[in-house]
């Protein structure tokens, strides 16, 4: 059966966006980056709320863009036809290889891992998260700490989350200064 799997940029304090809606505080750590391009390597679907959508629609024209590097281009090439799955009540259409969700997200996850194919299904956006955790759909976590404290914003873990055993995976540490990202992948305990 495929995993679904939760993955972000997380501050100390365990914020994915500060208190001002930004998070570019995340840095551009190119050790990191090429590490996302291969976890994303390993998705076979992603699913994605609105906010998380949107944002990401700067990949889709990306490849025009004579300013991004060898790895950008490499990102913009695996995460464009990456099949995606965007939950929103507002939007009518969706570009590239997306699609609008037909039912909730328990269905949506139980017709992914239903279909033949390989990869996991990642879900992306805390507040869609938020959702897959309550629901107890979630089998991994994977967080990628970054050395600092933001005071505040969207959590990474809902905050309404029953008690959740998880057991450690993997650790790794990037970098080889005082601002080492430190990478945690935990298995949901079942």
């Amino acid at each position: 059966m495929r995993n679904v799997t939760y993955s972000m940029n997380v501050s100390l304090d365990g914020y994915i966006v500060g208190p001002d809606g930004g998070f570019n505080w995340t840095g551009p750590n190119e050790e990191v980056f090429r590490f996302t391009i291969e976890e994303t390597r390993k998705v076979g679907a992603y699913l994605l709320g609105r906010r998380l959508y949107e944002t990401m629609l700067y990949w889709e024209d990306a490849v025009q863009d004579p300013s991004l590097d060898e790895s950008r281009l490499e990102w913009a090439g695996v995460w464009n036809p990456l099949p995606k799955v965007v939950f929103s009540h507002t939007l009518s259409s969706v570009r590239g290889s997306a699609r609008l969700a037909s039912g909730g997200l328990a269905e949506e996850i139980e017709r992914l891992r239903a279909e033949p194919g390989e990869g996991e299904i990642a879900v992306g956006g805390a507040t869609l998260a938020a959702e897959a955790s309550a629901l107890g759909l979630i089998d991994e976590y994977r967080v990628k700490v970054c050395p600092l404290l933001v005071g505040g914003g969207i959590p990474f873990f809902p905050r309404a989350e029953g008690h959740v055993d998880l057991e450690l995976v993997e650790t790794r540490t990037f970098g080889s200064s005082g601002s080492d990202i430190v990478y945690l992948r935990y298995r949901v305990a079942r």
